[in-house]
C-alpha cells in the first residue's frame, strides 16, 4: 500500500480491532491470546499494511475471537460496522471487503458448529445471513474480483446446503391453544404423552410461573415414530 491508502486503512483497522475485542466471551487462554493477537494488529497496522501482510494477520484476529466463543450475531454486528465504513482509496476499501469476507466465514464455522432444535431456528438462520452473502457477491463481482466472488458463491452455497440438510429430521415448531390456563406439566403430557418436557414448554414461551401457563403458545412438533 501507499501512504495514502495506509492513512485511510489503519482507522478502519483499529476500529475493527475495537469491535472484534468487545465480543470475546472467552475469559481464559482463547480470550487472551484473541485480545493480544488484536493488540498486536493495532500497534503495528501501519507496518503490516506496508508490508502487505495486513490480510493474514486480521484472518487470524478473525479465527481466534471466533474461537473465543462469540455467537454468529455477534460476528455479524462486527460485518454490519464494516459496511458502514467509508473508503475511498484501493487499501481502504480492500481491507474494509476484505474484513467483511473474513466476518462472513467466520460466521458460516460458527453456523456449522450449532446445534438446531427445530426447523424454524434453521429457517431464520438462513433468512438473516442470506441478504449479507449477496451484498458480498455483489461487492465482488463489482470490483471484478473473480476469485473472492467464486469463492463467496461457493461458501454461500455450502453453508446453506448445510443448515438445509440439517433441518430435514429436526421437528417443527406448532402453536397450540387450550381453553383453560394449565400447568406446563400438564400441557407437556397433553402434547407429548410426556410430562417431563415440561421445562421444553417453559423456556420456549418464557412462562414465568409453570404452574399457570397460558392459554396459547408454541412447541416442538412430536416427532413420528421411527
Amino acid at each position: 500500500m501507499n501512504k495514502a491508502d495506509i492513512n485511510e486503512a489503519v482507522p478502519i483497522i483499529e476500529r475493527l480491532c475495537q469491535h472484534l475485542s468487545s465480543i470475546i466471551v472467552d475469559k481464559a487462554d482463547a480470550g487472551v491470546a484473541a485480545r493480544t493477537a488484536l493488540g498486536q494488529v493495532t500497534a503495528y497496522a501501519s507496518t503490516l499494511c506496508w508490508n502487505n501482510t495486513i490480510g493474514a494477520s486480521l484472518n487470524n484476529c478473525f479465527d481466534l475471537v471466533r474461537r473465543a466463543s462469540c455467537t454468529w450475531s455477534q460476528m455479524d454486528q462486527v460485518r454490519v460496522a464494516l459496511t458502514v465504513e467509508k473508503a475511498v482509496t484501493i487499501g481502504g476499501i480492500a481491507v474494509r471487503d476484505y474484513s467483511i469476507q473474513l466476518a462472513l466465514a467466520q460466521i458460516s464455522r460458527i453456523a456449522v458448529a450449532m446445534t438446531f432444535v427445530s426447523r424454524q431456528d434453521v429457517d431464520v438462520l438462513i433468512t438473516a445471513l442470506q441478504p449479507s452473502f449477496i451484498a458480498a457477491e455483489e461487492t465482488a463481482a463489482d470490483t471484478m474480483d473473480s476469485m473472492i466472488y467464486r469463492g463467496m458463491i461457493e461458501l454461500h452455497g455450502a453453508l446453506i446446503n448445510f443448515l438445509v440438510q440439517s433441518a430435514r429430521p429436526l421437528p417443527q415448531m406448532l402453536n397450540y391453544r387450550f381453553a383453560e390456563v394449565l400447568p406446563s406439566l400438564v400441557i407437556s403430557q397433553r402434547l407429548y404423552g410426556d410430562a417431563s418436557r415440561y421445562d421444553e414448554i417453559r423456556n420456549e414461551n418464557k412462562i414465568v410461573h409453570p404452574a399457570f401457563c397460558p392459554t396459547d403458545g408454541a412447541a416442538l412438533a412430536p416427532l413420528p415414530p421411527s
